[in-house]
């Protein structure tokens, strides 16, 4: 790297090294604790629905996005695909935990990964995608709704 020459390349170079440190502290200080909540859970908060939402910046719009476990579902050129999704039960703190993987797939070019990993609802800056088009974050894990899959009586 080239050494810099002026002072505002210096004062820059400063800057960034101290957003780096800082950001860096930010992770070490964070991802522990939320490790160690999906750490703890075991398959009885797993739950087969991840519920997603998208923000498409292009158009403001907030799309709310539900897709079983091992399904994938398209949001603009992103594809979705939960892997395991965990919810704690209602008599402990609320807290959703889903691993992702988010891929984008223009049209006519190959499919690459943007992401892959936690993302928890109650921690929506943690882990988030972040794409110069879109957001994404967790909402929730859940049951399938059976109500509406129930018969009528009458």
């Amino acid at each position: 790297m080239a050494r810099p020459s002026s002072s505002w390349q210096i004062r820059r170079l400063r800057l960034m090294q101290m957003a780096a440190h800082w950001a860096g502290v930010l992770m070490l200080t964070a991802a522990p604790a939320a490790i160690g909540q999906a750490a703890e859970w075991g398959p009885e908060t797993m739950q087969p629905i991840a519920v997603v939402q998208g923000l498409d910046k292009i158009t403001a719009r907030i799309s709310t996005i539900t897709v079983a476990v091992g399904d994938q579902a398209r949001f603009g050129t992103l594809w979705i695909t939960p892997k395991v999704c965990h919810k704690k039960p209602p008599e402990e703190a609320p807290e959703a935990a889903a691993f992702l993987e988010i891929d984008q797939q223009k049209p006519d070019e190959p499919r690459y990964r943007l992401m892959h990993g936690w993302m928890f609802a109650s921690s929506r800056g943690l882990n988030a995608l972040e794409h110069p088009v879109y957001d994404v974050w967790l909402v929730d894990c859940k049951k399938p709704d059976t109500s509406a899959q129930s018969p009528s009586s009458g």
